[in-house]
């Protein structure tokens, strides 16, 4: 008897939260991740599920920046460690214009389902001998940064772009 393959749900997520996964798994294997190198990790985490035809990794617009697909929170939430690894940290600060006085927040382990974490630590194993000018240097070889980038810095990188241009690229992987 032949067993229906179950089809396995994916999840969108804050970016944060899938940074934060980033950062410590890296660390776990010795890895290390800058802020550069997350952002570029961010951008093909997000090109992975969608021309796989998932929803969106993370909900936060992709901007074209010089350097680069960009994550703005995410950029600005560890760019204070400018060009070294970020260090795992078990919290951040989320600034709520109606309650100033609960703005501590606590990173949980499980908000990532585990089949996402999956394609995050492939995706983070995948890049994890490329340096981030290595990874600045493919994006900005790739039409959805092309494109944005044409428009002014820090147009964004639709999602639609980067689907269409993935599954494009996708394709013509299986006709060789």
């Amino acid at each position: 008897m032949l067993r229906r393959k179950r089809k396995t749900e994916h999840y969108t997520y804050e970016a944060r939260d899938v940074s934060h996964y980033i950062i410590v798994y890296s660390n776990n294997k010795d890895y290390g991740v800058s802020n550069l190198k997350l952002q570029k990790l961010l951008y093909f985490i997000q090109a992975y599920f969608l021309a796989n035809d998932y929803p969106p990794c993370f909900y936060e617009k992709i901007e074209a920046w010089s350097f680069g697909p960009v994550v703005p929170e995410v950029y600005r939430e560890y760019k204070q460690y400018g060009a070294m690894d970020i260090p795992t940290s078990d919290y951040y600060f989320k600034i709520d214009e109606n309650n100033i006085w609960d703005s501590h927040r606590v990173y949980y382990e499980d908000i990532i389902a585990g089949q996402d974490k999956f394609i995050i630590r492939e995706i983070v194993d995948r890049f994890a001998d490329y340096a981030a000018t290595d990874l600045v240097a493919i994006t900005h070889k790739q039409r959805p940064w092309i494109e944005a980038f044409a428009k002014g810095r820090n147009s964004e990188i639709t999602t639609e772009a980067i689907k269409n241009y993935f599954k494009e690229e996708k394709e013509k992987e299986y006709e060789c």
